[in-house]
């Protein structure tokens, strides 16, 4: 297993258990994260978005994670407390140990249908 894939880990992990301090940790300070929901320009603004989001996940399923040098790609399904799955992609790259960039894709129209 590699650093990367290590940190992609732990970062979903933090997320569904809503440790959110161990999330912050394994960001650096001027992560950013893009996606169709919105943006971020830091680490700490990154949180508070995953945050917001934790709010309305259920569950995250990991079905691939694919890993290429400092890049992981992970493909899951974000399961919403609505009950919408929504199969999503997710990009992080990484460096010198922490998550530097996150972009996040997938079609947000089953929410607005909710």
């Amino acid at each position: 297993m590699t650093e990367p894939q290590q940190l992609a880990e732990a970062y979903f992990t933090a997320w569904k258990s809503k440790d959110f301090t161990t999330f912050r940790s394994l960001l650096a300070d001027e992560a950013t994260f893009v996606g169709p929901m919105g943006q971020a320009r830091n680490a700490d603004e990154c949180v508070q978005g995953i945050q917001r989001l934790a709010e309305t996940t259920k569950d995250i399923v990991i079905l691939k994670m694919f890993v290429n040098g400092p890049d992981v790609l992970t493909w899951y399904e974000l399961h919403t407390v609505g009950g919408q799955v929504l199969p999503t992609a997710n990009w992080s790259h990484t460096q010198a140990g922490k998550i530097t960039e996150i972009r996040a894709v997938f079609d947000p129209r089953p929410l607005f249908e909710a």
